[in-house]
C-alpha cells in the first residue's frame, strides 16, 4: 500500500474543522451546472477515470477548472497520453456508485480514482456499509485490470468521534486489505490548519467544503502524485 500525505490523521481532524455538512450533498436544483456531454474516447489511450461525487465533478466551477480537467492538462504537460473521464455526480453516495458500475466498467479504464463515502456519512450510514459498498467498487474494478486509487474523506465533528475515526480508519483499511494505493485526505492542502476559515474565497468556496478553482489545481497535483507511478504501467 502507498500513501501520498505526511501524518494523515492530523490532517484528517484539522482540516475537517473547515468542512461543512453539505461535504458532496446535492446543491439546489437552480445552482447546479449542468455537465457537459463526455467526450467521445479515443480507443487507443488509456482511460483515467474519475469516480466520485460533486468534489470530483467540480460543484460550481467551470468544467475546464475541476479536478479532472486540471489533472487531463498535467498528464498532457508531462508527455502522458492518458484521458480523464469525469464521472463525478452531486450527491452520489456509494450505493448509486454501484448503480453506476456496469457502466464504469464499459469505460475499461487503466486507472480509476475512487472518491466516495462523503454524503454516505452524512446520513449517517453504517461504516461497515460504506466499507462493503467500496470494497465491491474495488473489486470490480480491479477484476477488469485497473489500478484504484482510494481517495479519504472526513466529516464534520458533530457526527462524534467514534463514527467519525471509524469512518476515516475505513479508507486506510480498504488501501491495506486490497494493496491499493491511498490518498489519506482528498483535500490535502487546501486548508490553513492554523486559520481555517483564511482558506475560504483561496482554496474552499464558501460552503467551506466544495474546493475554488485555485483548490481544484491542488487536488489535481495531489492526484497526479498519486496515480504518477502507474502511468507506464
Amino acid at each position: 500500500m502507498q500513501t501520498f500525505c505526511s501524518n494523515p490523521m492530523r490532517t484528517l481532524t484539522l482540516a475537517s474543522l473547515c468542512l461543512a455538512a453539505a461535504c458532496g450533498a446535492s446543491p439546489p436544483e437552480d445552482t447546479i451546472t449542468p455537465r457537459p456531454s463526455a467526450p467521445a474516447l479515443d480507443p487507443n489511450r488509456p482511460v483515467i477515470l474519475a469516480f466520485g461525487d460533486s468534489l470530483t465533478s467540480g460543484h460550481m466551477v467551470a468544467a475546464d477548472e475541476s479536478y479532472p480537467s486540471r489533472l487531463q492538462a498535467k498528464l498532457e504537460a508531462a508527455g502522458h497520453d492518458h484521458q480523464v473521464v469525469n464521472d463525478g455526480e452531486s450527491g452520489l453516495t456509494t450505493s448509486g456508485g454501484l448503480a453506476r458500475l456496469e457502466r464504469a466498467l464499459d469505460l475499461d479504464p487503466d486507472i480509476v480514482v475512487l472518491e466516495l463515502g462523503g454524503n454516505d456519512g452524512l446520513r449517517g450510514t453504517p461504516v461497515e456499509v460504506i466499507r462493503r459498498n467500496l470494497a465491491t467498487l474495488v473489486t470490480a474494478f480491479r477484476k477488469r485490470g485497473a489500478t484504484v486509487v482510494v481517495a479519504g474523506l472526513t466529516l464534520p465533528r458533530n457526527y462524534g468521534p467514534d463514527y467519525i475515526r471509524e469512518f476515516e480508519n475505513m479508507y486506510a483499511g480498504l488501501a491495506e486489505e486490497f494493496g491499493v494505493p491511498l490518498i489519506p485526505f482528498f483535500l490535502e492542502g487546501l486548508v490553513d490548519l492554523q486559520s481555517p476559515a483564511d482558506s475560504i474565497g483561496v482554496y474552499m468556496q464558501a460552503d467551506g467544503t466544495h474546493p475554488t478553482a485555485a483548490g481544484y489545481t491542488i487536488v489535481a497535483e495531489t492526484v497526479f502524485q498519486a496515480i504518477e507511478p502507474y502511468l507506464d504501467e
